[in-house]
């Protein structure tokens, strides 16, 4: 029963970037564990999808990056210092639309400054995964439905100094994989949950000499704990999934090459705060300690435990609960590169590279974008090409439109930059620092 959905299902969830555990069926000794495929699950992974083009084009890095509408979801503390009153970003991805017709990731976010030192924002994504049509167990139809999955956030930022500032954000979270039909005696049903960010941005700025003359080099060093909340539940209370808490932290750089031409770096690192999966073993007919294979001595794998620590006990557990030890525990860690050259604050070329450790999912990628600022109005755009053969997401793109509403009032560029150019209407989109 539900063959196709279930194979869709397994299509969705690669291309997220979690692949089945493949350590069951096997005879492994403990030592092993740190080579094996590990990886770690869990419910609504499309919280950690990259919502903007800007950022998704520079290998998926940002938490360092400018105050800009798309902020509300990287780190909110960059909104404390964006340059202009408003901003609106909307972003659309066809997802995976070279496997799976109809599925699609939309993101809308937003942001107003209060006054000089602080700002709110919010956003709302939703995650469409096409039509499923349901079967029973001799294949006659049971109707047509559509899962889909969303998240509302709010958030608030403000300045602690004129370097430092701090954000929080809260988050609603509704997840609607199966709808309310009888499947086998069993009435599944839509799973919520509430989540929190925490995040902080030191925004700094040096004076550099280069062949005898002064050149400005800004720099951010951001972090954040995004995704913290309430376990989820399609089912009963005994049977709740973790939600993708992560650990971000970066650092992003701009290099002001002369009045026309710039280049920005960004470097994250980024891990999940949820438990990685144990292995539990087919126990002796005695019941007092494991089966062994006679052939190797090693443990026979019985599937997985259940983890029923508390979120904050599970988030603290995760630096260090790798089967595998220290070694594997390093594997857990994904980094993502990014660069921009930008011209005349108006014109943007980007690339970056994501990678992940074979055993904890294979997510390697290049990336690569082109950004566009008119007045009032940005287009970026992205495009992923996967270093793994026959990978989910290969050619997958993504446009973000961004609307600059504090924009309107600017002044004109002054010297002699302003018969050349016309002063860009989203200056604070095109740089991570905010500070031209």
């Amino acid at each position: 029963m539900f063959i196709s959905n279930f194979k869709k299902a397994a299509i969705i969830m690669l291309a997220l970037g979690f692949q089945l555990n493949s350590v069951i069926g096997q005879t492994v000794s403990r030592s092993q564990l740190a080579g094996q495929q590990n990886v770690i699950t869990t419910a609504v992974p499309f919280l950690t999808i990259s919502p903007d083009s800007r950022r998704a084009g520079m290998g998926d890095a940002g938490v360092a990056s400018s105050g800009d509408a798309n902020s509300v979801f990287w780190n909110a503390a960059a909104l404390a210092f964006a340059k202009k009153d408003y901003g609106i970003s909307i972003s659309y991805a066809p997802w995976l639309r070279k496997l799976v017709p109809g599925i699609s990731y939309n993101y809308i976010s937003g942001y107003g400054k209060i006054n000089k030192r602080s700002a709110i924002g919010g956003s709302f994504r939703f995650f469409s995964f096409g039509d499923i049509n349901f079967t029973d167990d001799v294949g006659n139809p049971l109707g047509t439905f559509n899962p889909s999955e969303f998240a509302i956030d709010g958030c608030y930022s403000t300045q602690l100094s004129k370097k430092w500032a701090l954000g929080v954000s809260l988050r609603f979270i509704h997840s609607n994989l199966a709808g309310t039909r009888n499947i086998n005696g069993i009435t599944p049903k839509a799973g919520n949950s509430g989540a929190g960010d925490l995040s902080f941005m030191y925004n700094g700025e040096k004076k550099i000499k280069v062949k005898g003359e002064k050149k400005k080099l800004n720099y951010t060093f951001g972090g954040m704990i995004q995704n913290l909340g309430a376990k989820i539940t399609y089912s009963d209370k005994t049977s709740r999934e973790f939600i993708p808490s992560n650990l971000k932290l970066g650092t992003a750089w701009t290099y002001d090459i002369d009045e026309f031409n710039s280049i920005t770096g960004m470097f994250d690192i980024n891990k999940l705060l949820v438990p990685t999966p144990q292995l539990k073993y087919l126990q002796n007919y005695k019941g007092t300690g494991d089966s062994t294979d006679p052939s190797t001595g090693y443990a026979i794998p019985d599937g997985y435990k259940k983890n029923d620590d508390p979120v904050i006990t599970a988030a603290l557990k995760s630096f260090s609960d790798a089967p595998g030890g220290f070694r594997e525990e390093l594997k857990e860690y994904n980094l993502s590169f990014g660069l921009e050259y930008i011209y005349a604050k108006q014109f943007m070329l980007r690339t970056g590279f994501y990678h992940e450790t074979a055993s904890k999912g294979n997510r390697k990628y290049l990336t690569f974008g082109f950004g566009l600022r008119y007045k009032v109005f940005g287009l970026d755009a992205a495009y992923l090409v996967p270093l793994v053969q026959r990978h989910p997401l290969q050619d997958q793109l993504r446009f973000t439109l961004l609307f600059d509403i504090g924009a309107f009032g600017d002044e004109p560029i002054s010297g002699s930059a302003a018969n050349k150019i016309e002063r860009p209407m989203i200056g604070s989109l095109t740089s991570p620092f905010s500070l031209y």
